[in-house]
């Protein structure tokens, strides 16, 4: 069988290892993963209810069009319902915004060192992708601006940044999109939305009166807690959504994952207790790399990336011998390891594992 030829070479997403997994290989009997981005408190017990409610009805198809859920987040955020789309996870959204607008020979902009899915999924279409450096962690705006041309499409702004964690401000964003071409779709990915605490970060929801070529990613899979259910969603102008909806496959999100998505978004006190734990977490752990000597971005989500000094996955690997499980290969940063905010005692278990791996990386040396 003979594939299109566009696609031999694009690597397979490679997500953190799993527990049993690790389990199994090294003998342990107990594994911290903080490798994947997880909330570790779960999710709300007022969502485990609801979807306990749902397991009769699994016999049942899904809302094809998610309506109920709908509805209520789009009076959550204050757009029309005509304004929504929900996917299996944003990372379905990705794709859908590709086979609805990329073509072989458009172009797409991204960052050098940005979620994956977006290069993944523009080389799937055919596109040319062009990479901006970052700086210092940070989308490089005016570098990007520079890369549009009249066969640009897209062009993606993870915010907060994933790997880095950082942000653009909202004064940066309103001047770029001030100069962006209105023939340019910019997808602005706020999958860590909940998570920021930085007053500068821009308030996106209403710039899309705005700026029509304008689409901004969310999930429930991060600080909702429903990683395992795979639900996200897109909020655009209503004419771009409709044209996303078009090449949309019926029933990509299930009944349970609509019934959780809707208890979750009413109980915002859990998504404050989790703000609050996850901020007291990155004050922990920033605290530990100073008292090590490590430099890190600052970040405002609910992971960290920090400079090891020694190459990533030899770091990776000792981590992962001691029962801890991060995430290592970020090209652009071959000494750079991103580890998860967990509780605090997963935190803990991590700096006492990373201070032996730094103690006997330096002894090898």
């Amino acid at each position: 069988m003979k594939p299109k030829s566009r696609i031999v070479n694009i690597p397979v997403y490679q997500p953190g290892k799993p527990i049993e997994e690790v389990k199994r290989e090294l003998g342990l009997t107990e594994v911290t993963k903080l490798a994947s981005n997880e909330n570790p408190y779960g999710s709300a017990p007022s969502v485990q209810q609801a979807i306990a409610a749902e397991l009769t009805q699994l016999h049942l198809y899904p809302d094809g069009g998610a309506v109920e859920l709908t509805a209520e987040l789009a009076a959550s955020l204050g757009v029309t319902s005509e304004q929504i789309i929900f996917g299996c996870g944003s990372d379905e959204i990705i794709a859908l915004i590709t086979r609805a607008f990329l073509e072989p020979g458009d172009e797409t902009i991204m960052a050098d060192q940005t979620f994956s899915v977006y290069k993944s999924n523009a080389d799937i279409e055919g596109a040319a992708v062009h990479e901006v450096p970052l700086k210092d962690g940070v989308h490089d705006l005016p570098g990007m601006l520079a890369q549009i041309n009249d066969r640009t499409k897209i062009v993606w702004v993870c915010n907060p940044n994933n790997p880095t964690g950082t942000i653009v401000d909202e004064a940066e964003l309103v001047q770029f999109m001030d100069q962006v071409p209105s023939h340019v779709l910019v997808v602005l990915d706020e999958a860590y939305y909940e998570y920021v605490v930085d007053g500068a970060y821009p308030q996106s929801i209403p710039m899309l009166s705005k700026y029509p070529n304008l689409v901004i990613l969310r999930t429930f899979s991060k600080i909702y807690g429903l990683a395992a259910l795979r639900i996200g969603y897109g909020v655009g102008g209503a004419d771009v959504i409709k044209l996303i909806n078009q090449v949309r496959e019926p029933f990509n999100t299930s009944r349970i994952g609509q019934a959780a998505a809707r208890q979750a978004l009413r109980d915002q006190d859990f998504v404050q207790e989790c703000r609050t734990k996850n901020r007291e977490g990155i004050e922990y752990l920033t605290g530990h790399f100073e008292r090590l000597g490590l430099s890190y971005f600052p970040s405002q989500t609910n992971f960290i990336m920090v400079d090891t000094g020694h190459p990533a996955m030899e770091v990776f690997q000792s981590m992962l011998s001691r029962g801890v499980i991060i995430r290592a290969g970020h090209h652009k940063y071959p000494t750079y390891i991103r580890v998860t905010v967990g509780t605090a005692r997963e935190n803990e278990i991590f700096i006492r594992a990373l201070e032996e791996t730094l103690q006997e990386r330096t002894a090898a040396v």
